[in-house]
């Protein structure tokens, strides 16, 4: 197949499939114009994935932790945030799972950890500046009925 046919192939399709880009691509591609497939940045191939290498996809299948894994994951952290190598590798072969795996785990539940963290501190803050703002009201109030008093 010549590299023009490759390119007529795949407008086709995707006029079939996506209308709406094709009509953007035909606007920007004027006739006889010669059209370059962009270069794309290969990506890495992990080990142990699924590669489909006629399109050139990565795929990994994801991995669903057991509730006993989760549990013994979540009494880890909250001994300790932070996963030193050896724990990590230590909790890995307990569990079963790829250190990898341990790390994105920890890394994941820090950041959940966090967002809980600035939402109690937030809620905390709120209700310290609505408690302000009712006493803010009632001193002004009082400063009202004590320049009334007066006049």
């Amino acid at each position: 197949m010549t590299g023009s046919k490759v390119v007529d192939d795949q407008m086709a399709l995707i006029s079939q499939f996506y209308p709406h880009i094709y009509a953007q691509l035909a606007q920007d591609i004027q006739p006889g114009e010669a059209v370059k497939p962009r270069r794309r940045r290969k990506k890495k191939k992990a080990e142990g994935s699924n590669n489909n290498t006629s399109t050139g996809v990565v795929m990994r299948k994801r991995k669903l932790l057991s509730e006993e894994q989760v549990n013994l994951l979540e009494r880890s952290f909250e001994d300790q945030q932070k996963l030193e190598t050896e724990r990590k590798a230590k909790l890995a072969s307990e569990l079963g799972l790829d250190p990898q795996q341990v790390a994105v785990w920890f890394q994941n539940r820090r950041a959940r950890w966090k967002n809980k963290k600035l939402e109690e501190e937030y809620s905390k803050l709120k209700s310290e500046n609505e408690a302000v703002i009712i006493e803010k009201y009632r001193l002004e109030t009082e400063v009202r009925l004590w320049s009334f008093s007066f006049i």
